[in-house]
């Protein structure tokens, strides 16, 4: 039992004004510094933290025993060496998106013309990459350790469930807040509009007779977001053909995947993309929005449910509201400054809300047949 701590880490003398230390004791890499807070716990945060990040160590306010502790972790960011789950995710997932965009394709996933599929794993990996990647860049600019991209591989339309990165420091205030959590959607969507006026421009895919004459056929119908609908406009190109011989180069399905994406990462509650924006614009007048938002959502659901008659699009907003509301009970984030960001990132706030809600559809996918 010390009062004092190793060589490097703050003294305690240096933040007994908000913190009454009386004890320190040191565990692997971790210093604890056991007291009792002389302010609120946002004014003792951020009275600590530039004491703590000029030794080289992140801390958090935490309760060991019954005690009230801050714990003081060396900080670092970026991997250290090679991200080997990373990297085996990426190449599953990888598999997964030609396996399944080779059903896109009408060729036989277990055949050499299985590379036909290239175009739409690119599409769909690249954007959901870039996503992750504007989290990851602006991350690093804040100085805040966050991991690289976690694709996940998953059988389904497209071969996946998406990617997430994990923030393993705190957040210093509200601007790193704002700038983390807007990046990941503008540059997905800059993505997304790239690669959807890419697929408008390839030439449609041939479907198969046997495929056009079954009458048993199951047809997936998914509805276009106005965003969508507005490259198509701007390249003068069709999202539909008469001709059921003909559908859309599925590279297509890569922006629209994307821009999907978007508009549920951009749902303002708890973690998600869009509840750290909001938490950066409002502050703690967030936490106010969080309930509203399952509420509409399984409200959303049942509408289509009973009234649109739309059962499909009815599972994927209940589906949406059972994890939004899971995600609300955890909170959102709490920077360390929580000073007010400036108008400029007010305007680009807003804006992608704006553009979000562009990406939105009541009923995003219907099964027919």
């Amino acid at each position: 039992m010390s009062a004092q701590p190793p060589d490097g880490a703050p003294n305690p003398d240096s933040f007994a004004s908000v913190f009454d230390v009386y004890e320190v004791r040191q565990r692997d890499d971790a210093v604890l510094y056991f007291g009792d807070p002389v302010t609120d716990r946002q004014t003792l945060m951020e009275a600590v933290w530039p004491a703590f990040r000029e030794s080289g160590y992140d801390v958090r306010l935490a309760r060991r025993t019954g005690e009230t502790v801050l714990v003081a972790e060396p900080h670092e960011t970026g991997e250290d060496g090679v991200p080997w789950t990373n990297v085996a995710l990426f190449v599953a997932t990888l598999a997964s998106t030609l396996y399944v965009g080779a059903t896109w394709y009408y060729v036989d996933p277990f055949s050499p013309e299985i590379v036909r599929a290239l175009p739409f794993t690119l599409a769909v990996m690249g954007v959901i990459g870039t996503h992750e990647l504007g989290h990851y860049v602006l991350s690093r600019y804040h100085d805040v350790d966050a991991t690289l991209p976690y694709f996940i591989p998953f059988p389904s339309l497209f071969g996946t469930m998406g990617a997430v990165i994990r923030m393993r420091g705190q957040i210093p205030d509200r601007d790193a807040l704002f700038d983390i959590g807007v990046a990941g959607p503008i540059a997905g969507l800059v993505a997304a509009v790239a690669v959807s006026a890419v697929g408008l421009w390839l030439p449609p895919v041939t479907v198969p007779p046997a495929i056009v004459d079954s009458p048993s056929a199951v047809e997936v119908r998914f509805a276009y977001p106005p965003l969508l609908q507005a490259v198509a406009t701007a390249v003068g190109e069709p999202l539909s053909y008469s001709d059921p011989s003909k559908s859309i180069n599925p590279v297509v399905m890569g922006g629209w995947i994307g821009m999907f994406i978007t508009f549920l990462n951009l749902i303002p509650v708890g973690q998600l993309d869009g509840g750290h924006v909001l938490r950066a614009l409002v502050g703690e007048r967030a936490e106010r929005v969080a309930p509203l938002v399952p509420t509409a959502l399984f409200a959303l659901a049942g509408y289509q449910w009973l009234v649109a008659d739309a059962g499909d699009a009815a599972g994927i907003w209940v589906l949406w509201g059972v994890l939004t509301t899971v995600v609300s009970f955890a909170g959102t984030a709490q920077p360390v400054d929580d000073a007010a960001v400036d108008r400029r990132r007010v305007a680009v706030g807003v804006l992608t809300f704006v553009l979000g809600a562009l990406c939105f559809m009541p009923v995003p996918i219907q099964i027919a047949g």
